[in-house]
């Protein structure tokens, strides 16, 4: 089998050009492929049609590219933490095609498993299926482009007869996905809840880039472990167990307010 790996996250991301589709993985800033994010970023790609499940946050994630306005649209099923992301799209410098969740994970999927579309009961009676969400604003408060009206079928599952709208798969020039570990075939292991969206958005990539906290050599991962297999996987970069990870929301209960690292009791100022 074909060594996958590639020496550096830049030389991973190279040949993606202007105007590229690609699917990113991550949920909030949990499994973010970040180094081939700022290796996109430092070369200067713009123009791009991004899928992920959000936008990161101004100064993290997808949102760096963002800032830079390297951004043509977005598609994605939340888009709440980025301030920068708002004034763009209500300004109709960026298009968003919102989708349900569920929907767009398994639009991912259906990308990455040869199924050109679906249909699911998600969205049913709503301007998801009716149109007219708006895509894109025209700079004034009126709507330039339009979410269009989507095919609604009855069906009778199991005898239980309800509508269904038909969603088409996604699939993109290019997946970014980061993985906790991988071999050199790109066979990948997700680290908990940054599993995520990474597996579907390498699915749906016609050309897959990983990054890995560690990469280890062929037949070293069991297969019973391995969360992703490496047909999906076409380059992988190492980029070290020390890759920064941040945190969205860092909440902590009233007892570790009011205690010290060392467990000593913390003074609160007056008035605090």
């Amino acid at each position: 089998m074909i060594d996958k790996t590639y020496a550096s996250a830049a030389e991973a991301v190279a040949d993606i050009p202007d105007g590229a589709s690609l699917a990113v993985g991550g949920f909030g800033l949990s499994g973010n492929p970040i180094a081939l994010i700022e290796a996109l970023l430092a070369q200067g790609t713009r123009e791009l049609s991004i899928v992920s499940n959000n936008c990161g946050v101004d100064d993290w994630g997808l949102g760096v590219l963002l800032n830079a306005q390297r951004i043509r649209k977005m598609t994605s099923s939340y888009v709440g933490e980025n301030k920068e992301f708002e004034r763009q799209f209500l300004s109709g410098e960026l298009e968003l095609e919102l989708t349900p969740q569920g929907t767009l994970a398994e639009k991912l999927r259906a990308g990455g498993a040869g199924i050109a579309a679906f249909y699911t009961q998600t969205g049913v009676g709503t301007q998801v299926a009716e149109g007219g969400l708006p895509r894109r604003y025209n700079g004034a408060g009126g709507v330039a482009v339009a979410s269009p009206q989507k095919d609604v079928r009855t069906f009778a599952p199991g005898g239980a007869e309800g509508e269904y709208v038909l969603e088409e798969a996604i699939l993109t020039d290019y997946a970014l996905v980061h993985a906790a570990r991988g071999d050199v075939h790109g066979n990948l292991v997700f680290n908990k809840a940054a599993r995520n969206f990474n597996p579907l958005a390498a699915m749906a990539g016609r050309v897959c880039i990983a990054q890995v906290e560690e990469l280890v050599p062929a037949g070293e991962l069991d297969p019973d472990s391995i969360h992703l297999p490496g047909i999906y996987v076409h380059r992988i970069v190492e980029v070290g167990t020390d890759i920064e990870k941040r945190i969205e929301r860092r909440t902590v209960t009233v007892a570790d307010a009011l205690t010290n690292p060392d467990g000593t009791p913390r003074e609160i100022p007056e008035g605090a």
